[in-house]
């Protein structure tokens, strides 16, 4: 007879955790150091991607479902606040071959 790979016993559909952003992205936020100074970069996968955006790196469009990063100044004169607004989308290899 075949066995039954469903889980025993009854499971509480309304218990759902918080999503608790910090830990989601841990280990994937980290910091770049290029020639004007220090970046966090953020890579976002295809199916986190659900916008356009331009690339400041080569200008063309990123399209929806397509693998990106995000990267924000880390040493910014302005604050933390000011970085992350100025915050752009580039793709891999455009932020790869910046100098």
């Amino acid at each position: 007879m075949p066995r039954s790979n469903r889980p025993r016993g009854r499971r509480e559909r309304d218990e759902v955790p918080e999503l608790d952003l910090a830990r989601a992205l841990q280990g994937r936020l980290h910091t770049e150091s290029k020639r004007d100074g220090l970046w966090n970069v953020q890579p976002l996968t295809a199916a986190s991607a659900v916008k356009v955006y331009t690339c400041p790196g080569c200008g063309l469009e990123i399209e929806p479902g397509v693998a990106h990063l995000v990267a924000w100044r880390a040493d910014g004169l302005f604050g933390e606040a000011d970085d992350l607004a100025s915050r752009r989308h580039w793709h891999v290899h455009c932020w790869k071959i910046r100098t």
